[in-house]
């Protein structure tokens, strides 16, 4: 029985066929300046985290965060750096830096967050740093920041 059949890409014949490039606007930096920019952004928050301000260091990282299949160093980098926030951010003052987010901050953070879960044994995650967060931002964010950002196409 031949089954070369099974080794056909179909969707080339097919004019409908979605990329994912249509689904959703590439970053709009080329990867040497977003992995750059996310350079700067560590050493601003290394400064902000020194001085105590956690909020700011978390709006730092998550304001304008690279995206798309491009710029993966620029993404593990600044993923590395949010992870030191939250690793470096007690549990009692979780709660209110969540809520000082604003709602693209949280959708955001929830995204960095499924992200961490996803790579176990990477770097300096800890699940139940990961979990702690996870608890926290949904109290505050509720259950339409985890449905924004399971459906957003751009990935983190």
């Amino acid at each position: 029985m031949d089954v070369n059949f099974r080794k056909i890409d179909i969707d080339q014949y097919d004019e409908d066929v979605l990329l994912d490039s249509e689904l959703y606007e590439t970053d709009p930096r080329d990867p040497a300046q977003a992995l750059n920019d996310v350079k700067q952004k560590a050493a601003a928050v290394r400064g902000s985290l020194s001085k105590g301000d956690i909020v700011g260091a978390l709006n730092l990282v998550l304001e304008d965060a690279p995206y798309g299949t491009a710029v993966e160093e620029a993404k593990n980098l600044n993923l590395q750096t949010l992870v030191s926030i939250l690793n470096s951010t007690k549990a009692t003052e979780i709660p209110g830096v969540v809520k000082a987010l604003s709602t693209d901050a949280q959708d955001t953070l929830m995204k960095y967050l499924y992200k961490g879960m996803a790579l176990p044994g990477w770097g300096d995650v800890s699940g139940s740093v990961l979990l702690g967060w996870h608890e926290k931002l949904t109290e505050a964010a509720g259950t339409g920041c985890i449905v924004r950002a399971m459906t957003d196409r751009r990935l983190v």
